[in-house]
């Protein structure tokens, strides 16, 4: 089956961005179902997500998957010129919302995010509220906290990001040389923060850190074994900035999917997380947007 048989492929336009955004067709059951708006990790092509769509549709969901600002069919590709970093990537999200509106009203909404794409779903909900979502899901997300990690590793992941930073300092973006994909100078600066100090930084004047701790939604929080970059105490550290959400805390294993996984491979044997977020959205309140839901 062709790409092209598999999804529609769409753009949004943002801010002299213009985002890729596939759309996969309707899964097989009682219309209506829930949609789930997947948004990919760092350097990560949408296209990537293809395995795990298909497990979320086969659990009875229908699937939206998003390419990152500059990544994929999302474009222009980061340079010099470019000026984003967080603040952008989490109002990337909700223009990607506001364009899917039609499709979306009516039907229970649940962002998923993987990686940066957790952060940007997660910052975006914070910054600019949840009346367009009904639920999030954070699969192999966390705050990169250089401390989070096991001893010796702990003591690379410092010089490490803060390497990356200064390297995209210097040369006015980041090239991907074995890491990331090519990414804008200002995205490494705020990912290069979280490592260093735990916390994510003032965006756009707003405390960021203070709008988490006020966010109140439904969330399904998943890490996953053997995960080199946002192992799992990385979210544990994320999901206790969630004072007021409702978080249901999960780990992946190696035993539930049956093959070996980490930070990537989990996308390729999902199916146990896919059947988990069919439950999570069949568990959300349906009282929550009583103006949006059938």
């Amino acid at each position: 089956m062709s790409a092209a048989e598999e999804y529609t492929q769409e753009f949004v336009d943002v801010d002299g961005a213009r985002l890729g955004v596939q759309v996969y067709p309707e899964p097989a059951g009682p219309a209506d179902a829930p949609v789930v708006v997947i948004w990919p990790a760092m350097g990560v092509r949408a296209r990537y997500y293809r395995p795990f769509a298909a497990a979320l549709r086969a659990a009875g969901l229908a699937v939206i998957v998003a390419d990152l600002r500059g990544t994929g069919a999302s474009t222009p590709a980061p340079s010099r010129a470019s000026r984003y970093g967080y603040p952008e990537l989490a109002g990337d999200v909700g223009a990607v919302l506001a364009a899917l509106k039609p499709r979306l009203d009516g039907r229970p909404t649940i962002l998923l995010g993987h990686s940066l794409g957790g952060q940007a779903a997660l910052l975006h909900l914070a910054l600019h509220g949840t009346d367009a979502v009904d639920g999030l899901a954070l699969v192999a997300v966390g705050v990169p906290y250089w401390r989070d990690f096991a001893a010796p590793r702990r003591y690379g992941v410092l010089p490490y990001t803060q390497g990356i930073a200064a390297t995209a300092r210097l040369l006015g973006v980041w090239p991907g040389w074995g890491f990331g994909g090519r990414q804008a100078r200002g995205v490494i600066r705020d990912w290069a923060h979280t490592a260093r100090t735990g916390r994510f930084p003032t965006l756009d004047g707003v405390d960021a850190e203070a709008a988490l701790r006020a966010l109140d939604l439904p969330v399904l929080a998943v890490s996953v074994d053997d995960d080199q970059y946002t192992p799992h105490d990385t979210l544990d550290r994320l999901c206790a900035k969630l004072a007021a959400a409702t978080v249901v805390r999960e780990r992946y294993t190696t035993a539930q999917a049956g093959t070996d996984l980490d930070h990537f491979r989990w996308v390729r044997a999902g199916a146990p997380i896919a059947a988990r977020v069919a439950a999570f959205a069949a568990g959300l309140p349906g009282s929550r947007h009583p103006d949006r839901l059938a």
